[in-house]
């Protein structure tokens, strides 16, 4: 996801942004997300009318990336398979030191790149899957397109899986859309408080982000060095010592 989008302030970001201009950007985002009338998202939920055909594909790497966590999603992976939990790859920043660190936790996923939780095509843990994949594919945030140009996307993945004009009720439209929005913002509220104890952690320990640092570690790391990672959970940051391995890659 290109780093001009506020929804995903990423090395580039940190790189030429202060974090106050960070949380600036992130906190307008979010306003704006609560301000973006529930009617037009609606409407739009509606006339795609998607429907699930249970082909599995959202649930790979190849087609997602990975799955980030907001922080109760966290938790509640621990409870019961916390193995199943690797820092997010992509990592925010890096200090002088040498360690990175990232905003929250993502899914493993296994050697073929599909999810830990994902057996002969289906969901194993669904009935308390995680807040993105219950409001997956719709979306609330600005992202820019194929041509660069950043606009409000509502929904992922159209035309490349599941089936479409499919009638949806108005109950359920608004149902969809005010979960999304609460996801959507429950994500930015976890990005800023994220920036807001990484300004903190560096101001406090005399810490400063060294882009060349990042580049020359991300290196080592991408041919299969071992590198620091830190977390932001619940306030804090968690230490972790990973390798490319963990990935999957």
């Amino acid at each position: 996801m290109p780093a001009q989008s506020c929804r995903t302030l990423h090395v580039e970001a940190v790189a030429t942004l202060s974090f106050d201009e960070q949380i600036d950007a992130l906190e307008q985002e979010l306003a704006d997300l609560l301000r973006f009338p529930e009617e037009e998202f609606v409407d739009i939920i509606r006339d795609v009318g998607f429907s699930c055909d249970c082909c599995g594909r959202c649930c790979t790497r190849e087609f997602n990336g990975h799955v980030f966590l907001l922080e109760e999603d966290t938790d509640r992976v621990r409870s019961f398979r916390p193995d199943a939990v690797v820092p997010a790859p992509d990592y925010d920043a890096c200090d002088q030191q040498g360690r990175f660190y990232v905003s929250g936790y993502a899914l493993r996923t296994k050697s073929d790149g599909s999810c830990v939780f994902l057996e002969d095509g289906r969901c194993s843990v669904y009935d308390r899957r995680f807040s993105i994949c219950r409001v997956y594919p719709y979306m609330l945030h600005r992202e820019a397109d194929e041509k660069g140009v950043v606009d409000w996307r509502q929904i992922g993945g159209l035309n490349e899986h599941g089936c479409y004009n499919t009638p949806i009720d108005d109950t359920e439209c608004a149902r969809i859309a005010r979960e999304t929005r609460a996801y959507e913002a429950a994500f930015l509220d976890q990005e800023i408080r994220f920036r807001r104890s990484l300004r903190d952690l560096f101001e406090r320990e005399g810490l400063r982000y060294v882009r060349r640092t990042y580049d020359l570690l991300m290196r080592d790391f991408r041919k299969g060095a071992e590198v620091e990672v830190r977390v932001f959970h619940r306030g804090g940051f968690e230490p972790h010592r990973v390798t490319r391995d963990i990935y999957g890659w």
